[in-house]
């Protein structure tokens, strides 16, 4: 047992390279970062983080201040699983999901960090230990690109080493859709995973047509084509159509993981911990998606869910995300013969580049 003594919560609005757009979360020109640095007494510390797509952070950050953090000095920090309980329930009223999922989050990174520095083993060792390496695919914010620069961007990730890439559609116009859904398919060529992401932004009909559509290019799946509250509607689409379908990102708490297992047909799982609740949750999932026959892939902060997915004997796919989270730290993901490698250091793995990221911290009274 160790107290936890100080925690430390800091954000940071970090500038894209350019715009980037999809269907239904409109334009992103930055994004934000929430860490969380826990001391204990016995002098170890580890430190957790979450993102959003430009909002919501300071609101997080509120939260972790105001509401978790006076409330967890004393407690135990190795008791990992039991401040995850303490913290569900002393916020549960006002905050179940939703921003309480993301500062959860950062807090139980952080004391998982702990966790593996103080048995000296790397966390995909710690988090199931079944490999090392997992497929990864590059995930493009590219809705608004002209076809040109998305066939471009495209081909720039199998120039990374990738051997799998996904696309934004939903751009309101199903023919327009089919045409760079079929363009980047002719680009990549039939040897290559391809997915497509709607965002959520198509009606259950939509959504029919649209996968119908995008049959004859060989899709590995289509994710989020329509509200991730809908759970019988995804399983409408997947009956009537025959497409694999995925979702994750938009679930929140274990309770919503388990109705979209059980009520949506899913063809792949995809948690993230930045907003289920953390790593202590996203562990969960991964063993219900083992119950249910689904691969465990991921979404974003793709310098830690490389250690999650690799070390589930189930992983799937991890995604390499457009929000350039690992570029901030001191070991940006790891691409080695068209694999994702996991870091092999006591610890999550991720140390962020502190003055890298200063010019971006906001400041508070």
């Amino acid at each position: 047992m160790s107290k936890i003594v100080k925690i430390t919560t800091r954000l940071f609005a970090v500038p894209l390279p350019e715009v980037l757009t999809d269907a239904k979360h409109g334009d992103h020109s930055h994004f934000q970062l929430v860490t969380v640095t826990v001391d204990l007494a016995d002098g170890s510390s580890g430190t957790g983080y979450t993102y959003t797509g430009g909002k919501g952070g300071t609101a997080i950050r509120a939260m972790l201040v105001d509401d978790l953090a006076p409330v967890l000095l004393g407690k135990d920090g190795t008791d990992v699983e039991g401040i995850w309980d303490f913290c569900e329930w002393h916020i549960h009223y006002v905050g179940r999901g939703g921003i309480a999922s993301f500062a959860m989050a950062a807090l139980d990174i952080a004391l998982w960090d702990i966790r593996c520095l103080k048995a000296g083993k790397p966390l995909w060792k710690m988090a199931g230990g079944a490999g090392r390496t997992c497929k990864a695919y590059g995930g493009g914010i590219d809705l608004n690109f002209p076809l040109p620069k998305l066939l471009k961007h495209v081909r720039n990730y199998l120039n990374a080493g990738f051997n799998g890439v996904k696309i934004k559609v939903g751009r309101g116009n199903l023919a327009e859709d089919v045409a760079r859904v079929k363009a980047v398919r002719q680009e990549i060529g039939d040897d290559v995973t391809f997915m497509v992401d709607a965002n959520y932004s198509m009606s259950v009909d939509q959504a029919i047509e649209a996968a119908n559509a995008f049959k004859p290019y060989g899709i590995t799946w289509l994710e989020e084509p329509t509200l991730p509250d809908d759970y019988l509607g995804m399983a409408r689409i997947a009956k009537a159509t025959g497409v694999p379908l995925a979702m994750g990102e938009n679930l929140h708490t274990i309770h919503e993981f388990g109705y979209a297992f059980e009520q949506s047909n899913l063809a792949f799982i995809q948690p993230d911990a930045s907003n289920c609740g953390g790593i202590t949750p996203w562990l969960k999932v991964a063993a219900l998606s083992r119950k249910y026959g689904l691969p465990v892939c991921s979404h974003g902060m793709q310098e830690l869910h490389v250690s999650l997915v690799s070390a589930q004997s189930n992983a799937g796919w991890l995604e390499y995300h457009s929000f350039p989270i690992d570029q901030y730290t001191l070991r940006p993901l790891v691409i080695k013969e068209h694999l994702a490698v996991a870091p092999d250091t006591p610890g999550i793995g991720v140390t962020f580049d502190w003055k890298a990221l200063a010019p971006f911290e906001q400041k508070f009274g």
